[in-house]
């Protein structure tokens, strides 16, 4: 059974702590500079609602609840890995992705905001960035991903996106065809893993706004 989570909305139509994500949406979706995230349970929801939103989303001082703690250790995800993930606000809508190492929940990358994007194509330019950063650092660890579809473009070398380039995303299809374009020159032997949310929550690079 799937655990509740807890949303705060710091800056909406009603700010406060929900119990269900369909009575935070109404408080959010379509509102100019809306603030919110998830929370697993209300006593952390109620311990970010008072210390404000610039505090309980700064990546450097959140703690992630690892669900999958008291798994048998084969069970468990790799912990020297990296997740990656993306969020979008709208379909398309404003569009950024994130890298973060699992066994410490580091930081190592975080994308601009892109205009007109999808969660798809987050995904797989999160995944791409992802090979090119560890290349140039010379690193090699496994990455995970939540995204099918975004793993199977980068398969095959090509993000299949129904989107239409226009004057306000190029900026995006620009990344685009790097992500592509540096699939098509480079080599990698970086296994890329599926998340496994429903065995161990949500991925640590989670933007936690849904």
């Amino acid at each position: 059974m799937a655990k509740n989570k807890y949303y705060v909305v710091w800056n909406g139509r009603q700010i406060g702590i929900y119990s269900n994500w369909d009575s935070c949406k109404l408080q959010i979706e379509g509102f100019k500079g809306a603030q919110y995230k998830s929370f697993p349970d209300r006593a952390s929801a109620e311990e970010a609602f008072k210390a404000g939103y610039q505090k309980s989303t700064d990546n450097s001082q959140q703690t992630t609840v690892k669900s999958y703690e008291n798994l048998p250790e084969n069970q468990r995800p790799i912990g020297q890995s990296i997740a990656v993930d993306a969020a979008c606000s709208g379909n398309p809508g404003k569009m950024e992705f994130q890298g973060v190492f699992v066994e410490t929940n580091t930081h190592l990358f975080k994308s601009p905001v892109y205009e007109q994007g999808t969660n798809n194509i987050g995904e797989f330019l999160a995944i791409v960035y992802c090979l090119a950063w560890q290349k140039k650092n010379k690193l090699s660890y496994p990455i995970y991903s939540d995204s099918v579809n975004a793993q199977k473009w980068v398969r095959e070398g090509a993000c299949k996106t129904k989107i239409a380039e226009n004057e306000n995303n190029r900026p995006l299809f620009d990344v685009i065809r790097w992500a592509e374009r540096w699939l098509k020159e480079n080599t990698f032997r970086v296994p890329i893993y599926k998340w496994r949310t429903e065995i161990w929550g949500e991925i640590p690079a989670d933007f936690g706004r849904k």
